[in-house]
């Protein structure tokens, strides 16, 4: 138990829920709530990122990738602790476990009455699954020609907020774009960061991750307009909505995002970039829970 526990990465599981939650308390601010939307909006976001997490050690475990030059922590099929073949049931049973999720998420949301919403939210599920096994696993991984960016930015960032958010309002905002796109910036951080620590032994492996194909220093100067664009679309936000001081509880966790772009600034070592994963991930998810008890003051 303790292997699929390793494997499923508890620490990225805070990030992938910071869109639900932002998503969620935009819309109960305009009076729409249903805690079973909710529930099942976590569970099935919480699904999707333990996935993520077994096909990508599935995927770089099979291509080779995770080997002794990996700087980060060793995973489950590297190390041996999960064999292939019991990694490819995990892999089965999470993705049908959280299609299940999904569905339940879609009826409860939707019912019978809107069928041409649940059509698209299926397959956004159906296309979100398939994100997620696809970073790194099969021949075409989208993980090694440098696109993981993109698919972070808009299903951690676009489809958690915008769709959590539709889900209960059942309506267009557009001013929600701009926390969707805050939270993905920060989310494709996160993934930056991985990818700048494990540079090195990603290109030694073929993994053309975004940074093997920017270089090191453009891939700092990336991971500046990552942070200080979702700081920008933040604030933006605010001036559009904010009607008290409590609507920006939120830029406490400004505080912790500069310090950690002053760490990325200074660094030399990519391998000294490790606990900035998790600090960053760890502020994402401040932000959306300040977000939160801000508008709910």
């Amino acid at each position: 138990m303790g292997s699929w526990v390793s494997a499923a990465r508890l620490r990225t599981l805070p990030l992938s829920i910071s869109g639900i939650i932002v998503g969620t308390t935009i819309a109960a601010q305009q009076g729409y709530f249903n805690i079973a939307v909710f529930s099942l909006a976590l569970g099935t976001t919480l699904g999707l990122q333990i996935l993520s997490n077994f096909a990508n050690d599935y995927g770089d475990g099979v291509k080779g990738t995770d080997n002794e030059d990996r700087v980060g922590p060793a995973r489950a099929l590297q190390s041996g602790l999960i064999s292939r073949r019991e990694m490819k049931q995990g892999i089965v049973i999470t993705a049908l476990v959280t299609l299940i999720l999904a569905l339940l998420l879609i009826y409860t949301a939707f019912g019978g009455e809107n069928f041409l919403y649940a059509i698209i939210f299926f397959l956004l599920g159906l296309g979100a699954i398939a994100a997620a096994i696809k970073y790194t696993v099969g021949n075409n991984a989208y993980g090694y020609r440098g696109m993981g960016d993109i698919f972070v930015f808009l299903f951690f960032g676009l489809v958690a907020v915008f769709g959590s958010y539709f889900l209960y309002a059942m309506q267009l905002d557009w001013k929600v774009f701009l926390p969707a796109a805050a939270i993905g910036f920060l989310s494709a951080g996160v993934l930056n960061l991985n990818n700048m620590r494990d540079r090195a032994s990603d290109q030694k492996a073929g993994k053309n991750t975004l940074v093997v194909l920017l270089g090191e220093e453009n891939a700092k100067n990336y991971h500046y307009a990552l942070i200080i664009a979702a700081v920008l679309f933040m604030v933006i936000y605010s001036v559009l909505t904010a009607a008290e001081w409590n609507d920006i509880l939120y830029v406490i966790a400004f505080i912790p995002l500069f310090l950690h772009l002053k760490r990325v600034v200074q660094n030399e070592n990519p391998m000294l970039l490790d606990p900035e994963l998790k600090i960053l991930a760890l502020t994402t998810f401040l932000l959306s829970v300040l977000f939160a008890a801000g508008l709910f003051f």
